[in-house]
């Protein structure tokens, strides 16, 4: 078994999208010679300070993500705020690159491997 680097993000200063960006090519081995899109080839990735990420109010107000309890009429449709509030910025991090990483069966794998710290 091969053994799986680690690469420290800090997230201080910089915006969600980008960092969420280089996390999710850092995690799906893109940044390797060796990418195979069929196997999971990336790196551990550990983000530090995400409690630092540069935005603004009005954005916060403009995302939004959904929850589904899997009931009839139990789909919730929750803005940033209230993400940042309850579970804070280290939730909306993990949301952000949850979308950014192809929705196939290695999804899952590639996002074990992500670790947030605020």
């Amino acid at each position: 078994m091969k053994k799986i680097d680690e690469k420290i993000i800090d997230a201080s200063g910089k915006t969600l999208g980008r960092v969420a960006s280089e996390i999710a090519s850092s995690l799906m081995g893109k940044t390797k010679a060796t990418f195979e899109r069929h196997i999971y080839s990336g790196f551990k990735v550990k983000v530090i300070n995400a409690s630092k990420i540069k935005i603004t109010a009005k954005k916060l107000e403009e995302i939004y993500h959904t929850r589904y309890s899997g009931y009839r009429g139990g789909l919730r449709i929750l803005k940033g705020t209230e993400t940042a509030e309850k579970k804070g910025m280290k939730e909306l991090v993990k949301l952000a690159v949850y979308h950014m990483l192809p929705g196939n069966k290695l999804r899952r794998e590639m996002m074990k491997n992500l670790k947030i710290e605020d």
